[in-house]
């Protein structure tokens, strides 16, 4: 959601004459898009911010943004107020779209300017957009969230939930299309919530549904999901179609029904392993994945025991896992006082769950050699240059040496699988790939 943010900031910016540049020290402008989903990034945001004061000594001229989730809160603009005068412009998430009027605000005032709305307007359509060239591309679905699970801030900084109407993202897409993207991911805080506000009543199953049918279109994502939103209508689209991806995203947080409970998730875990088996009874290639939060207040270790259970149950293929951090207005930063599970605590159980899940996912990895994939090649891999990177079908990622004769970013390879790691698969191209290079030059934005 932040990445699709920055782009369309950036393409309000473009308009206005300015350019992206890889290095801070030639900028004219600085926004620092902020996330407050956990504590680590708040604390690796501000510091950032902190060390832009030198750059401002430097360069007086120089206009520094803050923008994003964390301007949503009270305190972080508080803070910013206090130690951070050297900021110019703290605007949040439900007025991007005035970033042009806002900057102009910058220029006619010596002061800093702050223009955060405590709710949010109408979706606003046709903004600008600076995209990451390449055949991968994000669309905004939905805004928001209702479900105010009392660990998240997301319902405090996006908003009540705001769906955009399907003509207006099938246009969006069919024009990316035309473009050559070709991995489409709809984005969401809730994605399964789509639709139940517009009229009439529409879900994600039957935007999939639309966009399936969009020529030049290979792939469909979807993130992020909620379990209790998941429904059995979705289940069947999905086994269905020739693009949508086989990789499902079910964020469970907890395996103790008490917790869950305390974590206003609304459902049960016999309800969450019901959606699973379903799952797995209908799409047989899929591939599991889960966000895990640990050290909730009040977890108790037979709370604990139960995740672990649940992970033993269900065998994700690989799990996002984090210590509970307390976030600001949040019914669980309260109880975190008062219940706390302390931290050496919280550190050993997370590495137990670590350990299982490593396990877990090295040995579903392994069921995969041999086996033919379909990869679309990113680029590089980060830690090799000779190493091509990419993704199957399911998300999981895939190394393959790099002839440096043949460029194979943005294209589809078919691959077999040669060799498994815990957190990624080897394999060797064994045949051309099956759609033509993007025409664009790769763009990457200086993105946070």
């Amino acid at each position: 959601m932040n990445e699709r943010d920055s782009e369309i900031m950036a393409g309000q910016l473009r308009e206005m004459g300015y350019r992206p540049v890889t290095d801070e020290k030639a900028a004219n402008l600085v926004i620092v898009n902020t996330c407050a989903v956990r504590g680590s990034a708040e604390e690796h945001a501000l510091g950032y911010i902190g060390q832009l004061k030198q750059l401002k000594d430097q360069n007086p001229s120089l206009k520094l943004a803050v923008a994003g989730c964390m301007s949503q809160e009270p305190g972080t603009i508080a803070w910013l107020r206090k130690y951070a005068s050297h900021v110019d412009l703290v605007f949040g998430t439900h007025n991007l779209h005035e970033l042009p009027q806002l900057l102009d605000q910058v220029e006619e005032r010596d002061e800093m300017v702050v223009d955060v709305w405590k709710t949010a307007g109408d979706v606003v359509e046709h903004l600008p957009s600076q995209r990451a060239d390449g055949v991968k591309a994000f669309v905004n679905i939905i805004y928001g969230c209702d479900k105010f699970c009392t660990y998240c801030i997301v319902p405090f900084t996006r908003g009540k939930e705001r769906s955009r109407e399907i003509p207006a993202v099938v246009d969006e897409v069919e024009a990316l299309a035309r473009e050559g993207y070709q991995d489409i991911t709809v984005l969401g805080q809730n994605v399964n919530s789509y639709g139940h506000d517009l009229n009439p009543q529409v879900d994600l199953a039957d935007l999939l549904g639309k966009l399936e049918h969009i020529d030049g279109v290979r792939w469909l994502r979807y993130t992020t999901s909620h379990p209790r939103d998941f429904s059995q209508k979705l289940i069947n689209v999905i086994a269905g179609s020739k693009k949508i991806t086989h990789h499902v995203h079910l964020p469970v947080q907890s395996g103790s029904n008490p917790i869950l409970k305390r974590m206003n998730r609304k459902y049960t875990r016999e309800q969450y392993l019901d959606l699973i088996e379903r799952v797995k009874d209908s799409i047989p290639d899929r591939v599991l994945t889960t966000d895990i939060i640990v050290g909730f207040p009040g977890e108790t270790e037979e709370d604990f025991e139960q995740t672990m259970d649940l992970i033993r149950t269900v065998k994700y293929d690989a799990a996002f896992t984090f210590i509970y951090s307390p976030r600001e207005k949040t019914p669980a930063a309260r109880w975190e006082g008062r219940d706390p599970v302390p931290n050496p605590v919280k550190k050993e159980r997370l590495n137990r769950l670590m350990d299982l899940q490593y396990r877990i996912s090295l040995m579903a990895n392994q069921e995969l050699v041999g086996h033919t994939e379909l990869v679309l090649v990113e680029g590089l891999s980060k830690k090799n240059p000779n190493v091509w990177a990419g993704r199957t079908h399911t998300n999981k990622v895939v190394l393959l040496d790099r002839d440096p004769h043949i460029d194979l970013i943005d294209r589809f390879v078919p691959v077999r699988i040669t060799a498994a790691k815990t957190f990624y698969l080897a394999g060797e191209v064994i045949g051309a790939p099956v759609s033509d290079p993007s025409p664009r030059r790769r763009i990457e934005l200086p993105l946070m």
